[in-house]
C-alpha cells in the first residue's frame, strides 16, 4: 500500500486535531493527583476532547472501551481504563488520540503521579529523549528503517530496549495507516520506502528495562514486558514539510 502525501490544506487539518490532543494531555497532566481512578482521568479526557469540538478517536476502536488509554507502572502501552486508583509513585502513560473534520491527531506521554524515583526519571527521560532525537533526525529522502535504527540506537545506548511487535504508523483520514514504523530495526536500514515531503506519521518510542518480550495481560489490551518491569512510552504525529518534521500535536 503507498504511503500517503498530505496537501497543505489536510496537514492543517491534522493539526488541528492534533493540538487538541497536545492540550488534553497538558491539562491530564497538571490535572492529575494521587487518588484519582483511571476511569476519571479517562471521563476528564474525553469531556476536554469533546468541549474542544473534536471526538476521541479511541473510544469504541478495534472495540476499546475509553477514551485515554492509562498504562500504569509495568503496563507500557493499551492500559485500560478501571477503577484502579493511581498513588504517589506511580507512573502513568496516557495515549490519546482525537478526530476532527474526518481527520486524527494521536500523541502519548508517561508522567510521574507526585514523587518518583530516580530509576523511573530516567526510563521516562529515555523514551521522551528517544522520541525528540528522531523527529530531530528526520530528513526528506532517508529511509523509515534508518529512523527506527536511530530509535532503536538511542533507547540502547540509554541501557534500555525497545519493546517489540508494536510500532509508530502512519496517520491521517484513519486513525492508523501506512507505514509502520517500529522503534528497531528489522532488516537492513537502506531498504524499504523513503520519507518525503507531505508524508504524516507517528513516532512512539515504547521503552523496556531488561526484555523487549510484549506479553498481554488477562484484559486482551493492556501489554507489559517479559521482565515485568516498569516501562514508558512516548509519542507525536510529525509531517515532513520543506525536508524536516514538524511536530503537530504539540500543545
Amino acid at each position: 500500500m503507498a504511503i500517503a502525501i498530505r496537501k497543505p490544506d489536510e496537514i492543517a487539518k491534522l493539526k488541528r486535531a492534533g493540538e487538541i490532543v497536545g492540550k488534553t494531555l497538558q491539562y491530564l497532566q497538571n490535572t492529575i493527583k494521587p487518588g484519582m481512578t483511571l476511569k476519571e482521568i479517562d471521563a476528564l479526557g474525553e469531556a476536554y476532547i469533546r468541549e474542544h469540538g473534536a471526538v476521541p478517536s479511541f473510544k469504541g476502536l478495534y472495540g476499546f472501551t475509553g477514551s485515554v488509554c492509562t498504562s500504569v507502572n509495568e503496563v507500557c502501552i493499551h492500559g485500560i481504563p478501571t477503577d484502579r486508583v493511581v498513588e504517589e509513585g506511580d507512573i502513568l502513560g496516557l495515549d490519546i488520540g482525537t478526530k476532527l473534520d474526518g481527520y486524527f491527531g494521536d500523541a502519548a506521554i508517561t508522567m510521574a503521579v507526585g514523587k518518583i524515583s530516580t530509576e523511573d526519571e530516567a526510563l521516562i527521560k529515555c523514551s521522551k529523549g528517544a522520541l525528540y532525537h528522531a523527529i530531530d533526525s528526520i530528513r526528506e529522502g532517508m529511509r523509515f528503517k534508518e529512523l527506527s535504527k536511530v530509535l532503536e540506537d538511542y533507547i540502547v545506548s540509554a541501557g534500555y530496549v525497545p519493546l517489540r511487535d508494536y510500532c509508530g504508523h502512519g496517520i491521517g483520514t484513519k486513525a492508523h495507516d501506512e507505514p509502520n514504523i517500529p522503534n528497531y530495526l528489522e532488516g537492513k536500514a537502506n531498504q524499504g520506502p523513503k520519507i518525503k515531503n507531505g508524508m504524516v506519521f507517528c513516532l512512539e518510542p515504547m521503552v523496556c528495562q531488561k526484555s523487549g518480550t510484549p506479553v498481554v495481560l488477562e484484559d486482551k489490551w493492556s501489554v507489559i514486558s517479559e521482565d515485568q518491569l516498569r516501562s514508558a512510552h512516548y509519542e507525536h504525529t510529525v509531517a515532513v514539510v520543506d525536508g524536516k518534521a514538524i511536530i503537530l500535536t504539540e500543545a
